[in-house]
């Protein structure tokens, strides 16, 4: 993937405002965090059937192993929806909060 986190957000904001326009949602500030905790709950649900601790529900290993990627997908879109929303630039938290570490800046 070669698209920056603002990219990456504003590709899915486009998303989650057209979805949430046509289901009629609104979208206010808890809806952002509960939905990162739904996604989450999702990614744990298919790991938990990846690694033979879930029911299969009919699914092959295959099926999973999208399963699992696309509720990593999600998790990935609503938090950054959920950053954008409390106008979290996570660039900024990831070099103060763990590039830091790295003792040089790092490369993009």
């Amino acid at each position: 993937m070669s698209r920056s986190l603002e990219d990456l957000t504003a590709l899915v904001s486009e998303v989650s405002d057209t979805y949430a326009l046509r289901n009629d949602i609104a979208c206010d500030d808890d809806w952002y965090l509960l939905k990162v905790q739904e996604e989450l709950g999702e990614l744990v649900a298919e790991y938990l059937r990846g690694t033979g601790r879930g029911r299969m529900k009919g699914a092959d290993a295959a099926a999973v192993r999208t399963a699992l990627e696309d509720e990593a997908a999600d998790v990935l879109a609503m938090l950054l929806l959920f950053a954008r929303n409390n106008g979290i630039d996570l660039d900024a938290a990831l070099e103060r909060k763990w590039f830091k570490y790295l003792g040089h800046a790092p490369e993009i």
